[in-house]
């Protein structure tokens, strides 16, 4: 039999006989689409130039003087990743300590604070977003799922309202529905690809400012010119 226009497979036709909740899901992916998608590119640009100020640690230790170093580690650090940690490190060397529960600190102990609070919001800022893709990721394949359930369950329930089962009548509206699932998975599978990858990224990042704030508390607790330095 020729398929007419009534019972022919085509994702304009789930669409038209698809109800609010068909129509929900696949806004609801879009959605999803959309927000993995600027995550994904804004997170990757961001990504890419951190990864490019990984320098930025190697222009810091080769400057002559410590406000030399600070303003080149600014000009190599874009994202302000590394710089916060030179500045408010060699910040609060030359202040006196204040009359605080932190100020009751050792110098070296209110350094070492300093430049933990400073990665923790470094990690902060890197690790922006990456829960919303992981969730979109993890989500997305089950939602379309859904949508293909609800489709069927429509499909079958039409195909029983009309008293007269054929196999044209059902394979269409099954197989459209089935549309939902491929969407889902559109949807998850860069979502995942790029959590992965940013992960690994960050992961990296992370290692380096974890070193570069033991170097950096070893040089401004101990070397010999940290006592005497001015920050500008």
């Amino acid at each position: 039999m020729t398929p007419t226009a009534e019972n022919s497979f085509s994702l304009a036709h789930y669409w038209s006989h698809g109800d609010a909740i068909s129509h929900a899901i696949a806004y609801l992916l879009l959605a999803m689409s959309l927000v993995s998608w600027f995550l994904i590119l804004s997170k990757t640009w961001t990504a890419w130039r951190v990864r490019r100020s990984s320098a930025a640690v190697d222009a810091f230790w080769g400057a002559p003087t410590m406000p030399d170093a600070v303003a080149a580690l600014k000009l190599a650090d874009p994202e302000r990743l590394y710089s916060p940690l030179a500045l408010q490190g060699a910040a609060h060397l030359g202040t006196s300590a204040a009359a605080t529960l932190g100020g009751e600190m050792g110098p070296d102990e209110r350094i070492t604070r300093v430049l933990r609070l400073a990665i923790h919001r470094s990690t902060q800022r890197l690790e922006s977003g990456l829960t919303v893709l992981a969730s979109i990721g993890s989500t997305a394949p089950f939602v379309g799922l859904l949508g293909t359930v609800w489709g069927i369950y429509h499909a079958l329930a039409n195909v029983s309202a009309a008293g007269v089962v054929q196999i044209d009548k059902v394979a269409g509206p099954v197989g459209e529905a089935l549309i939902m699932t491929g969407f889902g998975l559109t949807v998850a599978i860069p979502a995942v690809l790029a959590y992965n990858g940013l992960n690994r990224v960050n992961r990296l990042t992370l290692a380096e400012l974890d070193a570069f704030a033991h170097d950096l508390h070893a040089y401004l607790t101990t070397g010999a010119r940290a006592r005497t330095l001015s920050v500008a």
